[in-house]
This record gives structure tokens, sequence and C-alpha cells, in this order.
């Protein structure tokens, strides 16, 4: 997955830069394929691949978690 995504990326990026630097008629036609790859193919990738192995429960704010804080905010208000 890691290469997969480092090879789309290396992609997109390319598509930009001889979109930028060839005269070309379909030049703008590269810059936008190289910027849709990045937005719908690259960055969801990514983001899939970094929290695939994560408990989305570990970031929700519940009522235990928000006693918590205000304990810990309390503790520090009497030093």
């Amino acid at each position: 997955m890691k290469y997969l995504i480092g090879l789309a990326f290396i992609a997109s990026i390319t598509s930009i830069i001889c979109g930028y630097v060839m005269d070309v008629d379909y030049a703008q036609k590269l810059i936008g394929f190289g910027v849709l790859g990045l937005f719908f193919v690259v960055i969801p990738l990514f983001t899939y691949h970094r929290w695939k192995d994560r408990d989305a429960k570990e970031y929700m704010l519940t009522k235990e978690k928000i006693e918590d804080m205000r304990k810990k905010e309390g503790d520090r208000r009497k030093l």
C-alpha cells in the first residue's frame, strides 16, 4: 500500500510539473489530471493507510472523558 501511494503521488506531481513545463495543447489537462489524482486518489489512500488500525472511539468525546478533563482542570487550579 505504501508503494502504491508513493507511485500515485509521484505520477500526480510529475503530471502537474509536465503540464507547466511542456508547451503542448493538452498541458492544462495534464495539470488537471495531476490535481485530480492527488485529491481523489492519493489523499484518500493515504488517509485510509494511516487510520486503518486505529479505533475511532479513542477520539470521541464521551461523558467519562469530559468528567476526567474537569477533574484534571480542578487539580491544576489547586496548585
